[in-house]
This record gives structure tokens, C-alpha cells and sequence, in this order.
């Protein structure tokens, strides 16, 4: 009875994760009965509509239980948004039919406004509950606290997208509730993405099952590479040093805070691309295919390179679903507007700050006069505020804390910066920058503060960067091999580094309560920086390094693996796929003997299970 217990009773304190044995003893049972229904039911090689159907329903209902054991009664919720949007896709597809338009938005509306109110209540209380009391000087107050489903921002923003692309008529909705079920619910990715559309998948619901040895084994390989990436390389990161660093940085040095923060964008990157590789391979070998949502996302070469290889799915669906109904790269709209409007407001009134209310007035007046002076530039500024206002708001997804949005706005502005130096000539680059790296100079010298002091720093060495792209430009050297191959390396480092300075403030509001997410984040990211900018005793870096060898030795070789050639990855992950299913499995063996040495005593949640 003890066992039946465990098996069928939701622990809020041990839930279902890749990394347990649970969940494989868990996958090998599913995968037993899976096979019995897809291959005991075929005849000739096809597989009938209804057995089809109950593939479907099986896998829903194993995935419901993979919830249940996830996060317990709010699977209510989950069967809620299915049953909702599977009746809402139906009354707008019918709207559509019958050619009354009004009714089929006012059906999407109305399913959107659930799905995004219910993400609102249980993602949002608190911090709606702060600001207004910060508005208007009131103490409200949340008695009762509300826990975050896992997972909810990604299987609703998947309702949002079937539901949105019936409405577009880009895709039927589903007949049966029991595939749509299993569709919103696909245990492998849905606590954690990737984000999958309707169209992407619901062709494969129809699709019988298929799994060549190759399939089979670059399966595996997703597998074990995602279960590499998250037990050695992001746990060992993490507790064994980011988490402590984060926990309290006036204990460590400027240089260990630093090197946390770089070793918390490997750590970060490793556990959310290790669990997208595991869904990836476990889908695979049920014969479904998710889509890839990461493309060495460090080898970008500017913020917006970036966004196309991180979060692949997400990005896609801002773009898709936000940035081009806000105009995208045409104009700017309605919506656009109200955005800037409601972001400015809620600025303004938190800061209470005069300069703020002027600055923002300025910067929205530059924008009005901008768009209507320079009829030429229109599209190029209509992309730059919309693509900001689509980060504002991808940052506020990711939590309920300023510096969600705060990280969300820096890699806006960053998106933005970058478009306009891409525009802008090689001469009137290096004089606007040198100027800009004097300036901030002279700030530094007259106020010492950290912040100053790493800007300065930062700054001077993207002058200098900028002044030898300057000078082979000059001398007419920019073409070879050689100033190609710096500029690219150049380029990627500088990337790199200015994401990982805007993960300061993603990583201090992460794993927070939310009733106290806002004041506690920006602590932590205040005295990080603090200690970043301020004076640095030199003398214990090299006793750091000693000290913390393993972690700088995976810090280095993590990095190293990622930047390898893109056709070298996929060389060796075909090689592995077309092995012996003999050498597959010892490898597969040796491999998590070896993952299990690194295993700390209490499983690491993946970080976007918050989220």
C-alpha cells in the first residue's frame, strides 16, 4: 500500500523531474503500453483512425498524470483551458463559416482574456498588489498565498496560438477533445516548452508511428546530451558556486561575483537546453517531433542574432502573436501605443520621480516627432519601438518582478542600439563611440560609483575594439580572412558579455517568493553590481581559481563545447546515431553511471519550471 502511495500521491517537495530514475521507470512503463497500442493495431504497416484516437487519449492521460505528479491538483486547471479553448477554437471556426466576423473576434477575444487572466491571477497578484499600492500610497495586502502552476505561461501560451491560428484559419480545430488534450498536454515539453504550435503539430496526431534505428538512436543521444548539460555542467554550476554567490554576494570578492555571473549563463543556457534536448529525444522515440529551441545561442553576434537562437519557440511566438500585430517592421499601431502608454504610466508612478515623468515625455514626443518628420525612417523606427515593447513584455513573462522587466527592457535597448549601428557608417560609428566612451569617462572621475566604474570599463574596451575595426577599415584591410574571423570573434564575445550582464537582474529575481520578489531582487542585483564596481583585492583570484578548479574546468570546457563548429556537433551526433544498438546502449550505460557522480543530494527543479 506504502508503494501504491507513492506512486499515485503528489510531494510538493519532490516532484517528477528527467533527472529522477522515477521518471525513467515512469517513461518505460508508458513506452510499454504505447507500443502495445501503436504496433498491436497496425495491420500491414497502417494504423487505423480509432486506434489512433486511443494512442492519443492514452498519451493524454499519461500526461495528465505526469502533471498531477508535477504539481499536484492544478491539473484542474489544466483540464479547464483544454475543455475552454477546444470549445472556443469550435464557436470561432463556426463563426467563420457562417461569415460573421464580429462574432468570431469577439470568440478569440474572449478565450484570450481567460487564458491571459487566469495567467494574470496566479502569475501577477503580487505584483499588480505592489505597484498599485506604490501608486497610490495604499498597504493592500494578498492574506492567502498563491502558488505558480508549472509550467502554465507555456501550455497557455500554446492555447493562444491554436486558438489564434483559427481564428487566422491557418489550421481546423481539433474534432476530438481527447486529441486536443493530448496536444496541450505532451508530457515531454510541457512544463518547460518548447512552445509548439497547432499547425507545427497536429498533422503528427494522424501520423502513425514511425522510428528508424537511426531516429531511434540520435533519440538517444538528445537524451543523454540534455541529461549531461543539466547534472554536470548546470547543477555542479550551481551549487557549487552560483547559488551561493547569488544567495549573499557581500561575502564574495568583485572577481567571484563576476565569474558567478558568467557561470550562471552557461548554468542557465545548459539547464534550459537540457531539458528541451530531453523532450526532444523522448518525443522522438514515441515517434513526435518537437521543435529545435536552441541553436548556440552564445555564438551570437548582436542581441538580435541572440533572440533567434535562444528560446526558439518563444521568440517565435512574440513575433508572431505580438511584434506583428503591433506593426512589426512596418509600422506602429493602436496597440503600439496604448503599450508605451501603460509601460510609461506604471514607470512613472512607482519611481514618483519628476526626471522620470520629463524623460519620458521627451523620449515619447522624439518618437511622435520622428515618425511623422522622417516618413523615410518610419519602418526602421516603427521595428526599433515595436521590437522594444515585444522585449518589455517578453521580459515581464519570464516573472513578476521590475527586474524581469528591467532585464527585458536591457536586451530591448540592445536590440535597438545594435539596428542603428548596423545603419550607421564605419566613420560616424568610431567618432559617436569615442565620444560617448569620453563622456562616460569624465562621469566616472567626478562620481566613483561602481556603476560608473564598470560602465567606464566596459565602454573603453569597446572603444578599443571599434578604434582596430576603424583602423582596418582605413587601410581597406576589412575584407580578409583575418579581420573577418577578429570582427567575428569580437562580436560574439562583446554579445556574449552584455547578455550576461543583463542576467544580473533575471537571475536576482528567479526563485523568489513573489509577495517579496521586487525589494529582495533588486538587493541582490545592487550589491552584485556593488561588488563588481568596486575596488578588487587581486590578491585572491588566483587562490579562487585553486580553490574552485572543478568549477572554472567546466566553466571553460562548457563554453568550449558550445562554441564548436556547428557542422562538427552535428557530425558526431549522426556518428553516435549510427552505431550498433550494442555500442548505443553500453554508451547510453557508462554515460549515466558517469551523470550519477555528479548528482547532489537534493535534484536541481530545471529553472523554467518557475516560469
Amino acid at each position: 500500500m506504502d508503494i501504491l502511495h507513492n506512486i499515485f500521491s503528489f510531494d510538493s517537495l519532490h516532484p517528477l523531474l528527467f533527472t529522477q530514475s522515477y521518471f525513467w521507470v515512469f517513461f518505460a512503463v508508458v513506452y510499454f503500453f504505447f507500443t502495445l497500442i501503436t504496433e498491436l493495431g497496425a495491420k500491414d504497416g497502417k494504423v487505423s483512425r480509432k486506434r489512433l484516437h486511443l494512442r492519443n487519449a492514452y498519451l493524454m492521460l499519461v500526461s495528465w498524470f505526469f502533471y498531477y505528479k508535477t504539481s499536484g491538483s492544478f491539473l484542474l486547471l489544466l483540464a479547464f483551458i483544454t475543455i475552454s479553448d477546444f470549445l472556443w477554437a469550435k464557436l470561432i471556426y463556426r463563426a467563420s463559416e457562417k461569415g460573421t466576423n464580429g462574432l468570431k473576434r469577439l470568440w478569440l477575444i474572449t478565450s484570450i482574456l481567460i487564458d491571459l487572466g487566469l495567467l494574470a491571477f496566479f502569475k501577477y497578484a503580487y505584483f499588480s498588489v505592489d505597484a498599485f499600492n506604490q501608486m497610490f500610497g495604499t498597504n493592500l495586502s494578498i492574506t492567502e498565498k498563491i502558488i505558480l502552476p508549472v509550467g502554465i505561461s507555456f501550455y497557455i501560451f500554446q492555447v493562444i496560438s491554436y486558438t489564434t491560428d483559427v481564428y487566422r484559419g491557418q489550421v481546423r480545430p481539433v474534432n476530438n477533445i481527447l486529441d486536443f488534450g493530448f496536444y496541450v498536454s505532451f508530457f515531454p515539453q510541457l512544463v518547460a516548452g518548447p512552445i509548439v504550435r497547432a499547425s507545427e503539430f497536429m498533422e503528427q496526431l494522424y501520423r502513425p508511428f514511425r522510428l528508424s534505428r537511426r531516429q531511434a538512436g540520435l533519440a538517444v543521444f538528445w537524451v543523454l546530451n540534455g541529461l549531461a548539460k543539466k547534472i554536470i555542467l548546470s547543477d555542479y554550476l550551481a551549487t557549487h558556486l552560483v547559488d551561493r554567490v547569488f544567495e549573499n554576494p557581500l561575502l564574495f570578492s568583485g572577481f567571484e561575483n563576476l565569474f558567478a555571473l558568467f557561470a550562471y549563463s552557461l548554468q542557465v543556457y545548459a539547464d534550459f537546453s537540457g531539458y528541451t534536448d530531453i523532450a526532444i529525444g523522448v518525443a522522438m522515440l514515441m515517434g513526435f517531433y518537437l521543435p529545435k529551441n536552441f541553436h548556440s545561442p552564445y555564438k551570437a553576434r548582436n542581441p538580435q542574432e541572440f533572440w533567434r537562437r535562444w528560446h526558439i519557440s518563444l521568440s517565435r511566438w512574440l513575433k508572431t502573436y505580438l511584434y506583428i500585430p503591433l506593426g512589426g517592421n512596418r509600422n506602429t499601431t493602436t496597440a503600439t501605443w496604448i503599450c508605451i502608454a501603460l509601460f510609461a504610466f506604471v514607470a512613472l508612478m512607482l519611481t514618483g520621480s519628476k526626471a522620470v515623468a520629463i524623460g519620458l515625455v521627451i523620449v515619447g514626443i522624439i518618437i511622435a516627432l520622428a515618425l511623422w518628420l522622417l516618413p523615410q525612417q518610419r519602418k526602421l523606427l516603427a521595428a526599433n519601438v515595436n521590437s522594444f515593447i515585444t522585449m518589455l513584455i517578453g521580459g515581464l513573462w519570464h516573472g513578476a518582478s521590475w527586474n524581469f522587466v528591467l532585464w527585458g527592457g536591457l536586451n530591448g535597448i540592445g536590440m535597438v542600439i545594435n539596428k542603428i549601428w548596423r545603419a550607421t557608417n564605419m566613420h560616424l560609428r568610431f567618432w559617436v563611440l569615442a565620444a560617448i566612451t569620453a563622456g562616460v569617462i569624465i562621469v566616472r572621475l567626478h562620481y566613483p560609483t561602481p556603476f560608473w566604474r564598470v560602465a567606464a570599463i566596459w565602454i573603453t574596451i569597446m572603444c578599443a575594439g571599434c578604434f582596430i575595426q576603424y583602423m582596418w577599415f582605413v587601410l581597406k584591410l576589412k575584407d580578409n580572412f583575418v579581420s573577418k574571423s577578429a570582427g567575428t570573434i569580437w562580436a560574439v564575445l562583446q554579445t556574449f558579455v552584455f547578455i550576461t550582464f543583463t542576467r544580473l537582474f533575471f537571475r536576482s529575481g528567479s526563485n523568489l517568493d513573489p509577495a517579496t520578489a521586487n525589494k529582495t531582487a533588486w538587493e541582490t542585483a545592487t550589491n552584485m553590481l556593488n561588488q563588481i564596481g568596486g575596488a578588487w583585492d587581486n590578491t585572491i583570484i588566483l587562490p579562487f581559481v585553486w580553490e574552485y578548479r572543478n568549477v572554472v574546468l567546466l566553466f571553460v570546457i562548457g563554453m568550449l563545447v558550445h562554441w564548436l563548429p556547428d557542422k562538427f556537433k552535428q557530425w558526431y551526433r549522426l556518428s553516435f546515431a549510427s552505431l550498433p544498438l550494442w555500442a548505443i546502449g553500453t554508451i547510453a550505460v557508462l554515460t549515466v553511471i558517469i551523470l550519477y557522480q555528479f548528482v547532489s543530494a537534493d535534484m536541481q527543479p530545471f529553472i523554467y519550471f518557475q516560469f
